[in-house]
């Protein structure tokens, strides 16, 4: 029997970890939906990449993502990956909807009540000049300061499952000393890997500053483009976490256990597809 399009499914992205949280937020909102999750270890950090490079890796990581998943509908999520390829592949691959998910600007200048919004990103993220661009739209009267921090990336990649929360909370800390000190009066989140350390960036910026993410925006994002298209619904299927790179999986099959995934060497020697 031939599979329908609705059955394929919803395709989520990151270099590693980080877009972890927004696959679990989604199956929250849509738990009949079947997911994969590609964590893209081999090309791990995008935020030290050039934007013409980090666009033709994803560019040949989708060609074959595509072949082996057939995915309905892809999710970036990655906040580089979104502001650097994001255009480039949706001409690339024109009959496959993409969801961007880009820095959480919009809400932090519209409701900001001073003039300075504080971005925390990757390298690859702060430079790009989308992140002012949405300032500049929708609240000209605001600034926005963007700090690149890719060492948090690497710790909550690396170090995270056996940090206490005093660690966590210390090694945010500059960061939101040097906003707060800037006069910034909100902090977006806009690398998916510091979703994990959502509740220690809450509890330091305290009633001063307020702290934005894109979780919901991304997943009603989705859902539209789904219901839009005709393209709701699953199989029940469990879903999985590709994982590229020659790496052994180690502390991979542990997250992915710990997210509801199967995991999968995808792309290697001795790996699957499916």
């Amino acid at each position: 029997m031939k599979r329908r399009a609705n059955e394929d499914p919803v395709l989520f992205l990151d270099s590693g970890m980080g877009g972890l949280p927004y696959l679990r937020h989604f199956r929250e909102r849509n738990p009949g939906e079947d997911l994969v999750f590609v964590a893209d270890r081999r090309n791990f950090p995008y935020g030290n990449k050039d934007r013409d490079t980090l666009a033709k890796l994803l560019s040949s990581l989708f060609a074959r993502l595509v072949a082996a998943v057939h995915p309905k509908l892809v999710v970036l999520a990655c906040n580089t990956a979104s502001v650097s390829a994001l255009d480039s592949l949706r001409k690339e691959f024109s009959g496959l909807p993409f969801v961007g998910t880009v820095p959480a600007v919009k809400p932090a200048v519209l409701n900001s009540r001073g003039a300075l919004a504080g971005v925390l990103g990757t390298e690859r993220t702060i430079a790009d000049e989308y992140i002012q661009s949405l300032a500049g739209k929708f609240n000209p009267a605001c600034r926005v300061m963007g700090v690149a921090a890719p060492e948090l990336v690497e710790f909550v990649e690396y170090a995270l499952d056996g940090a206490s929360k005093a660690e966590r909370l210390k090694v945010i800390r500059p960061y939101v000393e040097q906003f707060r000190a800037a006069g910034a009066d909100s902090i977006v989140l806009g690398c998916t890997h510091f979703l994990f350390l959502l509740d220690e960036y809450r509890e330091l910026a305290g009633t001063d500053m307020t702290i934005y993410d894109s979780l919901s925006g991304v997943a009603a994002r989705a859902e539209s483009l789904l219901s839009r298209q005709g393209l709701r619904g699953g199989t029940g299927v469990r879903p999985r976490c590709f994982l590229t790179g020659g790496e052994e999986p180690g502390a991979w099959e542990k997250r992915a256990g710990d997210f509801g995934l199967d995991l999968v060497l995808f792309d290697r020697p001795g790996g699957e597809a499916a």
